[in-house]
């Protein structure tokens, strides 16, 4: 014992297990130590028993030898082991918080059954030594073998009859012949009544079939020993779990006359292995079954070939407001309620709900029948139609779902729970409480869009953006005043994308800016390079602004440093935005559109008329140019549509406001007619030029662009 360890078994609470410990045992006759010597050697126990229960993790193989120094101090009585777990039972969490447990009632039963275990498999090991000891005196000279015979028998009646654990002997065939106290009393019958049955009488159809095969194997004497965990049924009918080792005793001869079989009783470790089974199974909080029984379920679903399987992944809407508006315990109590709903309606269908974790739950169906999922998905959401009671509150839940069911051949249990999530946020974004049914097509989009918004910024970086332009064109000399730019990706694999294919993607993720960046740099030098050799020629460069470039706090420092960088005057520089980039909060223009403004560069309000446009900004904000939108240039095509009216109303309001109107998407003479007609200032459109690289497109500067292009 260490300085430490002599410290600390003085402290109070090891004392006070020590002492309640040894009062019990002083009870039990027979001691085969003195009392000075039981509290030297209980001191001990005490003390490593208590630092047993304090590590982390439990030391259980301290928690054992203490046990089976028990029974090597001679401890053997059929209290000692009750009173034992009893005193431990007490006092154990105190004197392991002593120790420096931080857990003390969690760990000390582990420590307990530790302790008993130790003690049993010492106990049976000595037996075992006993039954060895009597076979090895056979052998010897008869007048020896009759006193060691003499001196072993009364060694194993002593334990026998006094040991905790149960001993039955039984004769060849069947007959039982013995048992001791501890084995009547774990099954509830009377020695008397025990010496009446038979083996068989405790052997059930539902035993497995190998216990069969190992009682028959040892009556038979075709093997001497044997291990197996048996249930018995005790006399008040509920289930005993025991650890059964049977042994088998021959005569002089080598005939087989007797087999003992030790019964150790071991349902409540049994008990608390199913507990703890159950526990990392199961959700703590909802009991149902957690993501790790439900994969073990679909993983078992998987390995038979041709099955068919089913999902439907659900995850509350909006529960994160419940959490954050009335607290987490009302949040799980509401979690509680829809776990019951949902095991309610899902399990009287055969089928497996389990909770994934925070909101989420998923069901499992084995081979679905026609239509089972779309009614399961419909019951679900009809059944969560209903509020929920929680404390004072009624909440109104809903659900999204995603739905799949596919064959096991074609996919794996992780492509199936992903393809499942993916369903699931469609359901989402198509406007929840609902479910939606997987789509093998939709998803390949979102994987492309997937895949480009992950790429785009590597894209930037690797040069694969490219900047082309179109010819914005006056109608009154059909000259080029100015073109836009346009970005295109090359991307190495899909091909030239043009903008509608990566534009929002790159808004979402934020990329726009860079790239916005990328396109302004790259559009001023080459105006400036066009200004430099053409002064007089007033060219125009417009670049299109995305709403989160407008509301970028670096907007304006990004567009001074384009124009000192290039030497482009900022006359000739057009940004082009739409009405909810101009915009800010409460309809209020955006600061930095009006500090761009001031330093004369024009700003122009693009696809106008696409939305609910608000008129009543246009005097507030600092514009030079309004461009219609292309849907109401198409509608010039055909007279009969009515838009020329609209159009020229358009064109006048603006320019009673003094903006200049740019019409987009001219594709033939008819619509340049109407326009020039209605006083449109300039235009761009197929029918003058398509966009093109730079070094194409300037050919058409300084010359009429006849009509047809």
């Amino acid at each position: 014992m260490t300085s430490g360890q002599r410290d600390f078994h003085r402290a109070p609470d090891v004392t006070a297990l020590v002492a309640s410990w040894a009062g019990d045992l002083a009870r039990v006759p027979y001691l085969p130590l003195s009392r000075d010597d039981l509290h030297e050697f209980l001191t001990a126990a005490a003390s490593r028993v208590a630092l047993a229960a304090a590590v982390d993790p439990v030391d259980l193989d301290a928690a054992r030898e203490v046990g089976a120094s028990m029974v090597d101090a001679g401890l053997l009585a059929a209290d000692v082991l009750p009173i034992t777990v009893s005193a431990l039972a007490r006092n154990l969490p105190k004197a392991a918080r002593s120790a420096g447990a931080h857990r003390p009632h969690e760990t000390a039963p582990t420590v307990e059954a530790a302790v008993a275990d130790g003690y049993v498999a010492k106990l049976r090991a000595r037996i075992l030594d006993e039954q060895e000891l009597m076979r090895r005196t056979e052998v010897k000279a008869r007048y020896q073998m009759e006193g060691a015979l003499r001196s072993s028998e009364a060694r194993f009646r002593a334990i026998f009859a006094n040991a905790a654990i149960g001993i039955t002997i039984a004769d060849t065939d069947g007959r039982i012949v013995d048992v001791n106290a501890a084995l009547a009393s774990m099954l509830g019958y009377t020695i008397a009544e025990f010496r009446l049955l038979t083996v068989g009488d405790f052997m059930y159809p539902d035993d497995a079939a190998d216990m069969w095969e190992l009682y028959e194997e040892i009556f038979e004497g075709r093997r001497e020993s044997g291990q197996v965990e048996k249930r018995y049924r005790h006399r008040d009918g509920r289930i005993v779990w025991t650890n059964l080792t049977a042994s088998l005793i021959r005569d002089a001869d080598g005939t087989p006359v007797f087999i003992v079989a030790m019964v150790e009783d071991i349902t409540t470790r049994r008990e608390l292995q199913e507990r703890l089974r159950r526990q990392a199974l199961h959700d703590p909080l909802t009991l149902l079954p957690n993501r790790a029984l439900f994969q073990d379920r679909l993983a078992a679903a998987f390995a038979q070939p041709g099955a068919r399987v089913g999902i439907c992944y659900l995850d509350l809407d909006r529960f994160k407001a419940v959490n954050d508006r009335l607290g987490h315990d009302v949040g799980d109590t509401l979690l509680i309620g829809v776990a019951r709903l949902l095991d309610k309606c899902v399990s009287t269908r055969g089928h497996l709900v389990a909770r994934m974790g925070g909101d989420e739950f998923v069901i499992l169906v084995d081979d679905p029948p026609e239509g089972e999922l779309a009614i399961l998905a419909d019951t679900v959401l009809a059944v969560l139609a209903e509020p929920i009671d929680v404390d004072e509150h009624r909440l109104s839940v809903s659900a999204s779902i995603g739905v799949i069911e596919c064959s096991v051949d074609e996919t794996t249990p992780a492509e199936i729970l992903k393809a499942a999530d993916v369903t699931l946020y469609w359901a989402k974004s198509d406007g929840r409480n609902r479910w939606a049914r997987f789509d093998p097509e939709r998803n390949a989009r979102d994987m492309t869009r997937y895949t480009l918004s992950a790429n785009l910024l590597p894209g930037l970086e690797r040069g694969e953006f490219r900047v082309e332009y179109q010819p914005i064109v006056g109608l009154a000399d059909s000259r080029v005043h100015g073109v836009e730019a346009l970005v295109r990706w090359a991307h190495p694999t899909l091909g030239l994308l043009s903008p509608d294919q990566f534009i929002d993607l790159a808004e979402e993720t934020g990329s726009i800016v860079p790239l916005g960046r990328h396109v302004l740099n790259e559009a001023c030098a080459r105006g400036a390079e066009w200004h430099a050799a053409h002064p007089d020629a007033g060219l125009f460069i417009s670049v299109n602004l995305a709403v989160r470039q407008a509301h970028d706090a670096g907007l304006v420092a990004d567009v001074t440093r384009a124009l000192k960088d290039t030497g482009l005057p900022p006359h000739l520089l057009q940004l082009e935005l739409t009405e909810s980039a101009l915009l800010g909060p409460a309809g209020r223009p955006v600061e930095a559109i009006s500090a761009l403004a001031e330093m004369g560069i024009r700003i122009a309000v693009d696809d106008f008329g696409t939305g609910y446009s608000n008129l009543s900004y246009l005097p507030r904000l600092p514009l030079h140019t309004l461009k219609l939108a292309g849907t109401f240039i198409d509608g010039l095509r055909n007279p009969a549509t009515g838009a020329d009216p609209i159009v020229s109303s358009l064109i006048t309001l603006a320019h009673a406001l003094g903006l200049a109107v740019t019409a987009e998407g001219v594709e033939t003479p008819a619509q340049a007619d109407r326009l020039r007609a209605s006083s449109c200032d300039t235009v761009q459109g197929w029918l003058y030029a398509r966009p093109a690289a730079w070094d194409e497109i300037t050919d058409l500067f300084g010359r009429a662009l006849p009509p047809e292009g």
